[in-house]
């Protein structure tokens, strides 16, 4: 699942590529009975309502609150995109083929087999169309008044955002010590308590600043906490400036790969020697409420 650098990375995209353009149409193939009701495109009846609300509308401006990507339009409505696990936006130039949407043109757009799977297209005013790729159909997109976006049940009940500058140490403790018996790796994953980081970065944290994933957040020393602040703004703000993490599907608004996954010392590295000088000790797996912890063996402390 793209995390805050990923989500992050899109949201540069757009507001480079798409911000100031108009939405012309807009078209998916998105219908499920899961969602029947629901505010989301995935219901036919929900879409229908959203394209007569965004069609004529400018796009101006992007921002980002955890994993969500949020479009703002000039019509006091904000489309709201959470990429769940396997979807991306892109742009470019699309047409139609029968039922289904192909980039034009040589390129990863085109090329990426990651980048096929279109479920969501709005057409814009340059002749090019932001879309949405989506392998698993996972994918949430609705749409949101401006004025209540705070309050929206989509994001109201995340946590403060790592990279604000007013969340330092104190405000990492205080968020991560809602849940005071929880493993550290589920505390950073908790976007109650903190919003945007996920499997990959929560691992990559862990093993810079030497602290086994197991860990109960009540017994982490005070002292530690200006560390773990420090290293993990300094991770999220590198996962930005690879351009995300394309291990898996991924990609950015132009279809091209994220860089992040080169720089891995723990995420999906089980059985390799640690690379910290002079460490010694190898990666490890285990599951942490079902979700994979990667570790070194030697130097990530367990602290009772």
């Amino acid at each position: 699942m793209p995390e805050l650098p990923e989500v992050q990375t899109t949201v540069n995209g757009v507001k480079r590529y798409v911000a100031g353009l108009k939405i012309r149409a807009a078209w998916t193939d998105y219908k499920s009975r899961f969602h029947a009701g629901k505010d989301n495109i995935q219901d036919p009846r929900y879409f229908r309502s959203f394209r007569r609300r965004v069609i004529g509308a400018k796009i101006t401006g992007a921002s980002r609150r955890g994993k969500n990507v949020l479009i703002h339009l000039s019509n006091s409505f904000i489309i709201l995109v959470h990429m769940k696990m396997t979807g991306h936006l892109l742009y470019g130039a699309y047409k139609k083929a029968g039922a289904t949407w192909a980039a034009i043109g040589p390129g990863p757009l085109r090329d990426d087999p990651f980048n096929r799977y279109i479920h969501l297209v709005l057409s814009l005013s340059n002749g090019k169309s932001l879309v949405l790729s989506d392998l698993r159909k996972f994918a949430k997109v609705t749409l949101i008044e401006t004025a209540r976006i705070d309050a929206s049940l989509h994001i109201s009940e995340h946590g403060p955002e790592p990279l604000e500058k007013s969340f330092g140490p104190e405000e990492l403790r205080a968020a991560l010590s809602r849940r005071p018996n929880a493993p550290i790796k589920s505390a950073l994953m908790d976007h109650r308590l903190v919003s945007g980081i996920g499997n990959i970065y929560s691992d990559e944290i862990l093993w810079r600043v030497g602290i086994h994933p197991l860990t109960r957040v009540q017994t982490i020393p005070e002292k530690i906490w200006p560390a773990i602040s420090r290293v993990m703004k300094e991770t999220l703000r590198k996962g930005i400036d690879f351009g995300g993490d394309s291990m898996s599907d991924y990609r950015d608004i132009l279809g091209g790969s994220g860089r992040f996954q080169s720089t891995h010392n723990a995420y999906r590295r089980t059985g390799e020697r640690c690379r910290k000088r002079g460490c010694g000790g190898t990666i490890r797996r285990l599951v942490i409420g079902s979700r994979s912890a990667h570790f070194c063996d030697k130097h990530q402390k367990l602290i009772k």
